[in-house]
């Protein structure tokens, strides 16, 4: 059995030498996170703290004290957890199991978005997202999955087009959840999701640095699948509706090709100028499926966009709407969860900043990484999909949703941001 060692969050330093001026400081067989007089540490600082904490090859942290609030032992749990130890935190206080149930969804989660291409083709996805989704609320979830050759004979021509290039079939997972009981209920909020669960970038190649860490590009379906278990879990009562536009993104004979031109179901033509914007091709079939539902909020959320990790470092989810008072909400939401957002431009006029000669839009521009504002213009471009001149509508780029190697914050890996924001907007 795994022992599991003492952390506790105190007021009082327990070392007058060398250790004095640390945050972590080793007493015994015990760590003391110590704030200094008369002053708190940050929910940065504790996510630090507990970075720092996993580092000396601790297994499992107990958290001891009266000083942990909900906040700083989530904080700290953000920053301990890692591959082989999602879950290995003990809670403390009353807010214990909630804390721990909230964990187990974000390990969930992030796990999910850590495996391998091989492991986690684009129908496993989808059957992964509806088991686990299923598991939290069985009597109440309904699920359908369109995959291959279905995909175009129903018109999703975004996820058929990108994903017939592999010898995995795209799909398009639709789940239903429903605890009203009432099968003509209104939907009150869609999430979409992008799957991509390998991208080569298509013949627009990326180069082998930018290949590595691309099982992370079904990070957007990881966390909407996670978000809405969350909301799940504590006690969501609307009807919500899951769309998961899942695919590899290859090069083979059957491969989608630069100049290709893509009718959408609303009748709207998209000229193919890279294959490695391939997100927003699928997120489109999610958006116009979302909008049947005629609900009243829809929220994607992707790795979209290199240019959005370039503006915010990868410290910040960005926000993309047209409908500012949502997105008041969700910088209300977001900050509360302490889940980093910071809004990025998008007006209408976005929507023509990826012009073409051959059809209504281009997916792209032609030049590196989508040219000046490619993360503002990929937000354009889904604008081009959502109802009601986008009010309801949310676009989160996940810029912060995977590291690669490890920081002063996260360990390697997936880490479920955006989660406790997306379910938090569910709930209100």
């Amino acid at each position: 059995m795994t022992k599991a060692t003492t952390i506790i969050l105190t007021d009082t330093p327990v070392s007058e030498g060398w250790q004095a001026d640390n945050p972590v400081q080793i007493f015994k067989n015990e760590i003391h996170i110590c704030l200094k007089e008369g002053q708190e540490l940050s929910l940065r600082d504790i996510q630090k703290a507990g970075r720092k904490i996993e580092g000396l090859g601790i297994d499992v942290a107990k958290l001891s004290g009266d000083l942990w609030t909900e906040e700083s032992q989530w904080a700290f749990a953000m920053g301990f957890t890692c591959v082989g130890k999602l879950t290995n935190v003990e809670f403390t206080g009353a807010q214990a199991q909630k804390l721990m149930d909230k964990l187990a969804i974000f390990a969930w989660s992030r796990d999910l978005t850590n495996q391998t291409p091989s492991q986690l083709y684009p129908l496993k996805l989808a059957e992964l997202a509806a088991d686990y989704i299923k598991s939290q609320a069985p009597e109440h979830v309904s699920v359908e999955v369109i995959s291959g050759e279905a995909l175009e004979q129903q018109g999703w021509t975004g996820i058929y087009n990108v994903g017939k290039g592999s010898i995995n079939p795209p799909c398009l997972m639709v789940l239903d959840y429903n605890p009203t009981g009432d099968a003509q209920a209104p939907v009150a909020a869609s999430l979409v999701g992008k799957g991509i669960t390998f991208d080569s970038g298509g013949y627009s190649l990326k180069a082998s640095a930018g290949m590595f860490d691309m099982k992370c590009d079904m990070g957007g379906a990881a966390v909407v699948a996670g978000a809405l278990a969350l909301a799940i879990n504590q006690g969501l009562d609307k009807r919500v509706k899951l769309f998961l536009c899942c695919a590899e993104n290859m090069v083979s004979s059957h491969a989608y090709k630069l100049g290709d031109i893509l009718t959408y179901k609303n009748g709207l033509t998209v000229e193919v100028a890279n294959t490695d914007a391939e997100g927003r091709i699928v997120l489109a079939d999610g958006l116009l499926a979302a909008a049947d539902t005629q609900c009243e909020l829809i929220i994607n959320a992707a790795t979209l966009t290199g240019a959005a990790m370039m503006a915010t470092g990868g410290d910040y989810t960005a926000l993309f709407g047209l409908d500012e008072q949502l997105m008041a909400q969700a910088k209300t939401q977001a900050i509360e969860a302490n889940e980093p957002v910071w809004q990025l431009p998008l007006e209408r006029w976005h929507q023509d900043k990826c012009p073409s000669v051959f059809a209504d839009t281009a997916n792209s521009r032609t030049q590196k990484g989508g040219g000046a504002g490619g993360a503002s213009n990929a937000a354009g471009f889904l604008a081009r999909f959502v109802p009601n001149d986008g009010k309801g509508w949310l676009h989160m780029d996940l810029a912060a949703a995977y590291n690669g190697s490890a920081n002063s914050l996260w360990a390697a890996g997936g880490t479920g941001q955006g989660i406790a924001t997306i379910a938090a907007l569910l709930k209100a």
